[in-house]
């Protein structure tokens, strides 16, 4: 397989994100995940603060609609920009890895395609969470409350599927259970009996 992309979903705290880094860089590739927010600031003259806000944030639904399949709501243009973009990769060629942005689902019909998707046991994202982010137990709770129900309206909202249900996966792995360093050791023996196919 002369392509492969690397599409990595993860639950916060999971170390999803550690773990895409570290494939990228065993396989030599590029990772899209905040970097799109830069390429999309530079393509709308928004700032990287203004984008970063409405990342995988779904629209508003008090002052968006869709007419004739456009949208006013800015968060549903900077999602659509950030589809484009890994598409155009993937249709130009590129082997990359993504994070997040719905890819297991916007590039499923790329036969190179490897789509992961991270969770953890719940004590252990805590944890990781409040050494990350110095939080105590009930704000480390909190925040990952919050930011996997935000990335699943997201998710859903964006394909009409139920974000973290395995089938939309080749592979669901808790990172919990090998911990990062050998859950990544698995993935990349996955993805070179992938690459080998």
């Amino acid at each position: 397989m002369s392509q492969i992309i690397i599409s990595v979903g993860r639950e916060f705290g999971s170390g999803g994100r550690v773990i895409a880094e570290e494939l990228a860089k065993r396989f030599e590739l590029p990772i899209y995940d905040r970097h799109l927010i830069t390429e999309i600031a530079n393509k709308t003259g928004m700032t990287h603060a203004e984008i970063e806000a409405l990342d995988e944030a779904p629209k508003s639904r008090l002052t968006s609609r869709r007419v004739r399949g456009f949208s006013n709501s800015i968060e549903d243009n900077i999602a659509e920009m950030q589809f484009d973009f890994i598409r155009k990769k993937a249709e130009s060629g590129e082997s990359f890895i993504v994070v997040g942005r719905c890819a297991e689902s916007k590039l499923r019909d790329f036969d190179c395609l490897v789509s992961l998707f991270i969770i953890g046991d719940m004590d252990a994202k805590i944890r990781r969470v409040m050494e990350v982010y110095e939080m105590n137990k009930s704000e480390a709770e909190d925040f990952i409350s919050k930011k996997d129900k935000k990335r699943k309206r997201y998710h859903n909202y964006h394909v009409g599927l139920h974000w973290g249900d395995s089938r939309l996966y080749d592979l669901t792995v808790n990172s919990s259970r090998l911990g990062i360093d050998r859950t990544i050791d698995f993935l990349e023996d996955y993805i070179k009996a992938r690459m080998d196919k």
